[in-house]
């Protein structure tokens, strides 16, 4: 058709994964600290594809690999997926035809009408899987073995090194190479950056990083002496005082994927996530994405019939 064209992303092979392979790579996923989302079917009422106890992961790409449904369930579960990334909170979600897919459901449930012709109900629990925060404890102190064990503790992952990806350090050398721990923090952009030292000498290596050329913006980011105050401490103090700075600055700012930007399948009506819909048609310069081939191919025939449904711009944001 003149002015008209497709755009199509096929299902990732990974779709077809069997439940326990999906157990296996939410371990996976989990072990090496990756967010996702574990989606259980809870309860169907036929006719529907999906069975109880049917799983599948929800990657924060969009990504769906595993099984909850065809595409009656799949653009409604990775948007819900996607949500629950975002806040933090499980869900348990209920897909159904328009009109009966509410009658009986809680009022904490979410309720998600399909256009599909099947009239079948597919309940899904969906649980946001965040990993925990990445602490680097830097020096063979008392204080930083009684840190690294207390973190772990309430929930931190701990390593005993400086690396990329980790959410905070704490250097507690006492004196034995602060300099080349706090630098390497500094670059690698880390969110919490504190000192184990008296202010004399966290002094000292502030001047001597400032030596180095670090600058005034990255040296102000260093907290020193790390930890709140609680007078002349023993080294385990010092570790306490630090852990319940880190556990306040750790409720202020922690990291969770951004909602999904959603916009409306113009044929059926149906959210869809943007970036993550299999289906999309540019007409007229205007990019418009869909549930599922069929809704795209009703668009195809007759476009204009559809576009009183506000347009998202080729390649906009």
């Amino acid at each position: 058709m003149p002015g008209f064209s497709l755009a199509r992303t096929p299902p990732s092979p990974a779709s077809a994964m069997t439940t326990p392979d999906v157990l296996v790579e939410a371990g996976r996923l989990a072990a090496a600290g990756e967010p996702f989302a574990l989606v259980t079917v809870v309860d169907v009422t036929p006719p529907a594809s999906a069975r109880r106890g049917d799983r599948a992961l929800v990657l924060p790409d969009g990504h769906l690999v595993g099984w909850v449904g065809g595409a009656c369930s799949e653009p409604i579960v990775v948007r819900e997926a996607l949500s629950a990334l975002a806040d933090g909170e499980a869900r348990l979600v209920r897909i159904g035809p328009p009109g009966t897919v509410g009658d009986g459901a809680r009022p904490d449930v979410v309720v998600a009408a399909s256009s599909c012709a099947s009239e079948g109900i597919v309940e899904a629990f969906v649980e946001p899987q965040l990993p925990d925060q990445l602490l680097a404890v830097v020096g063979d102190s008392p204080a930083a073995g009684t840190l690294a064990r207390l973190a772990a503790e309430v929930g931190w992952r701990v390593e005993r090194a400086v690396r990329a990806g980790a959410d905070a350090v704490v250097v507690a050398t006492m004196g034995h190479g602060d300099e080349d721990a706090l630098a390497a923090a500094l670059a690698a952009d880390i969110g919490y950056v504190g000192l184990v030292a008296s202010s004399r000498r966290g002094d000292a290596v502030i001047a001597a990083l400032r030596e180095r050329g670090v600058g005034e913006d990255e040296l102000a980011r260093v907290r020193s002496p790390a930890g709140l105050d609680l007078g002349p401490s023993t080294q385990p103090e010092i570790a306490v005082a630090v852990l319940a700075e880190l556990v306040a600055w750790r409720h202020d700012r922690r990291a969770v994927p951004a909602s999904p930007e959603v916009v409306v399948d113009p044929v059926c009506g149906m959210e869809v996530v943007v970036g993550v819909a299999r289906e999309s048609a540019v007409h007229a310069d205007v990019t418009y994405y869909f549930c599922g081939a069929g809704c795209r191919s009703r668009f195809e025939t007759d476009p204009t019939r559809y576009l009183d449904v506000a347009p998202r711009p080729a390649g906009g944001t």
